[in-house]
């Protein structure tokens, strides 16, 4: 099935995975170039894990989650397939952000760095419980085949929108926690001076920041939402609220009708050749 403003979707793909893969490779050479590597023992190497999983994770990956349903060469996949790739990246950027948090307490534990004082914090600890409750509502409702349809269709704008929201708020968390860390490190020179690396940080943010907008237009735009599958409208009995059944089923109830009125057509057939043979028995009669 053919895109609607297919090579404009295209450049934007393009910009925004050229522009994520730099944030995560800008991210890297910061912390290893700038802030002296990486490490796992209470010190500020292990707090370098906390950019470097959250713009990996909680940016990139979980922005790629996003936009799954939009890439037109999945449309062919089915539905169920798709869910499960959406699950498992939204899963894997859940995972790498809990690591980051984890560093972050390690650091400021091992050298009595009091918690949770800061708004970057206040924001980040929200938005990733917040993340956390999208995914398991989103694992509840529309992974699993427990949910009614109903309830499906009530909660999947507010799926929709809360994710786009969480996704922005983690990329203005990110901003914060960069001038936040840069204000914090650069003393001598000071940040205020532009030295190289308040430079380079200060790019870092701009790539992360027009990532976050090549993804929301990606995903915001209308015509490059997937197709909806072939549906049916089933009338529930005593009254009830009619339903919407999809994929494969409905293909099954539209086989079973089609069989049906076929079944119908050949019965009136043979009545009609019935009715034609006594009547012309009575004219020989």
């Amino acid at each position: 099935m053919a895109m609607d403003g297919y090579r404009g979707f295209l450049a934007l793909l393009v910009s925004a995975l050229l522009v994520g893969f730099l944030s995560v490779i800008f991210t890297l050479v910061w912390v290893l170039h700038y802030r002296e590597g990486l490490g796992w023992d209470g010190s500020s190497l292990e707090f370098n894990w906390h950019p470097v999983l959250v713009v990996t994770g909680f940016v990139f990956i979980q922005g790629i989650a996003i936009i799954v349903y939009r890439l037109p060469w999945t449309w062919k996949c089915s539905k169920l397939l798709m869910k499960c790739i959406h699950a498992g990246l939204n899963a894997v950027a859940a995972i790498l952000a809990i690591i980051s948090l984890v560093a972050v307490f390690d650091f400021h534990n091992a050298l009595n760095i009091p918690n949770m004082y800061s708004l970057h914090s206040w924001v980040g600890l929200a938005v990733v419980i917040f993340y956390m409750l999208q995914l398991l509502t989103g694992f509840l409702i529309f992974l699993l085949p427990w949910a009614p349809l109903s309830l499906r269709a009530f909660l999947m704008p507010i799926h929709v929108r809360s994710g786009v929201l969480i996704f922005g708020t983690v990329i203005a968390t990110v901003l914060m926690g960069v001038t936040e860390k840069l204000l914090f490190a650069l003393k001598n020179p000071a940040y205020s001076t532009l030295p190289p690396e308040g430079v380079f940080a200060n790019v870092l943010g701009l790539l992360v920041l027009v990532f976050g907008a090549l993804i929301c237009w990606i995903v915001t735009t209308p015509k490059w939402k997937r197709p909806k599958e072939p549906n049916l409208t089933l009338l529930q009995p005593n009254g009830g609220t009619p339903e919407r059944v999809e994929g494969s089923l409905a293909v099954n109830f539209s086989k079973t009708d089609k069989s049906d009125s076929e079944l119908n057509d050949e019965t009136a057939a043979r009545k009609r050749n019935v009715a034609l043979d006594e009547a012309a028995q009575r004219s020989t009669m």
